[in-house]
């Protein structure tokens, strides 16, 4: 590896020892917090389920008062779901329904569908053994119990959970602030007729959806003209509104990049050219006691630099403790790259079903770091380690865009 290309490894070990999560909470309501991540623990005050009830509409009764052959046993009372229950008298069964408590006295409940109701009567079909039918008071969580841990983004499945034991308020950390910009003078906004030289600001829509999507408050400060005073500009003002800086485009080595010369004069730059295709000129640096994280121009760059290096950063900035995997899979390839690289190659990839039954993986068939098509056209990110070749039926690491970006 050429000795002026940092490691993925070492790149990213040093942005996230740079991490510190944002210390600022807030009391949200429980309709709010979808991707929002815990300050605290979210712990039951009480039991769940709160008493012994039915698992489905059935007949309440003590095991001891069934026979061998048949059962019939007067109905002494009816309990749907939302009503006390009262003790159930000796030789008899009561008409439950699911949810509700099972009587004191009763010890199973058999399922209506090998009962028959006649006159006041039950005739038990089946034998139930004790216990069965009925969900045990605190059988799902206990009171006292933690159950969302600190440092978890809030997915729908944990708002229900959180509502299930009655919290209505959680103890968030701030949305994460990300202030982003893009640089080119040949940037126009769409909407806008195209004059010569000129191209549509797709990196601006693609790394607003991106932040989006991670559960960022967006500081979108748009289009920088290509001048180092207004780059500056861009840099100071972005550092004031936000948490992290993520720009793209300027930070290669052409006349018109100003991103890079300008961080290195307002703060530092710990990090300029990375192992990684597409998108060897990755920065990283501090500006104004904000983090900054600039990508390549070019449109797929951008897309890969956030789902190799934004995506782990922004994290750490929520403070998200929660494993991160990214459901990574290997496949074999319905592709060759006779060509080993010093970089490591994501190429994007598409699923495919092979001749053996099982996934494949089909390659793009342009490379280029400018055909923004190919992102849409994939499946996610097939990855090539450094110094390596594929040949075709060979297994490669498939990292999914539906784990990617959630």
């Amino acid at each position: 590896m050429s000795i002026n290309l940092k490691s993925i490894e070492d790149a990213l070990e040093l942005m996230l020892g740079q991490a510190r999560a944002v210390a600022d909470l807030e009391s949200v309501p429980l309709a709010q917090a979808l991707g929002r991540v815990t300050a605290e623990p979210v712990v039951s005050g009480l039991n769940v389920p709160a008493w012994d009830n039915s698992a489905m509409d059935g007949y309440a009764l003590n095991t001891n008062d069934l026979q061998e052959t048949e059962t019939r046993l007067p109905i002494s009372q009816r309990i749907p779901a939302g009503s006390a229950a009262k003790p159930l008298a000796a030789g008899t069964a009561a008409r439950i329904f699911t949810g509700a408590p099972t009587p004191e006295g009763a010890d199973a409940v058999v399922m209506q569908e090998v009962c028959e109701e006649r006159e006041g009567q039950v005739l038990v079909g089946a034998n139930p053994p004790p216990g069965a039918n009925i969900r045990r008071l605190g059988e799902d969580i206990r009171q006292g119990q933690e159950i969302i841990p600190a440092g978890a983004r809030l997915r729908p499945q944990h708002l229900g959970l959180t509502a299930s034991v009655g919290v209505a308020q959680l103890t968030l950390r701030r949305r994460l602030r990300v202030a982003i910009f893009s640089t080119g003078d040949e940037l126009v906004e769409p909407g806008t007729p195209l004059e010569a030289g000129q191209i549509y600001n797709s990196n601006r829509y693609t790394l607003h959806g991106l932040l989006q999507a991670a559960g960022c408050e967006v500081v979108d400060l748009g289009q920088v003209p290509d001048t180092f005073t207004s780059t500056c500009s861009s840099l100071k003002q972005a550092a004031h509104k936000a948490d992290l800086i993520l720009t793209s485009g300027g930070v290669s080595v052409g006349e018109e990049d100003h991103v890079k010369p300008a961080v290195e004069k307002l703060g530092r730059l710990d990090i300029w050219k990375v192992a990684v295709r597409p998108g060897k000129p990755v920065a990283f640096g501090e500006v104004d006691g904000a983090l900054f994280l600039g990508a390549p121009g070019n449109p797929v760059s951008v897309f890969v630099a956030f789902c190799v290096f934004a995506r782990p950063l922004i994290r750490k900035l929520q403070g998200i403790q929660e494993p991160d995997t990214i459901g990574a899979m290997h496949l074999r390839a319905d592709f060759e790259r006779p060509k080993s690289s010093v970089r490591r190659d994501f190429a994007r990839a598409r699923l495919t079903p092979g001749d053996d039954g099982s996934l494949h993986l089909q390659l793009y068939p342009n490379p280029s770091s400018g055909v923004l098509s190919s992102v849409t056209w994939s499946d996610g990110l097939a990855v090539i380690p450094e110094g390596r070749t594929v040949t075709r039926g060979e297994m490669v690491e498939f990292w999914p865009f539906s784990e990617l970006l959630r």
